[in-house]
């Protein structure tokens, strides 16, 4: 082996590690990003499993409002379903049809909230329904 050839083999060991250093830094990138993408995933998933859970929240207050409703009693109120907060309220209006006597009709509005509004938590869902009773 010759002077030149050793100089070559020297050289080449150093532009490999530098391989090496950018194919790690390279590496750690893309298993943060992955990482990174895991957790956004999971906390998806997590809001859209609340937002449902806060939907059928108000829904169950649109059925206590309805039921009170019917009692002849005040439908508006707090009620607290699981961890929700469901606000309900409720209008009611007369009509009279042709020979039908006149009946009520009651708009009920539930809102169920879960956590502080602007905390990164925070899930609200309204539903709203009309129902009538003679």
């Amino acid at each position: 082996i010759d002077w030149n050839d050793m100089m070559q083999l020297n050289n080449q060991k150093g532009f490999t590690l530098v391989q090496a250093v950018f194919i790690l830094v390279v590496l750690g990138l893309l298993g943060a990003v992955m990482v990174r993408l895991i957790g956004v995933q999971s906390s998806t998933t997590t809001f859209a499993l609340q937002g449902a859970r806060a939907y059928q929240a108000a829904r169950s207050g649109l059925e206590w409002g309805a039921a009170q409703a019917s009692a002849g009693e005040s439908c508006d109120g707090l009620i607290i379903i699981g961890n929700f907060n469901v606000t309900v309220s409720c209008t009611s209006q007369q009509f009279t049809e042709g020979p039908i006597g006149p009946y009520d009709v009651y708009r009920i509005n539930a809102t169920a909230t879960y956590g502080n509004f602007g905390s990164p938590d925070y899930i609200s869902r309204r539903a709203e329904m009309k129902v009538g009773f003679p």
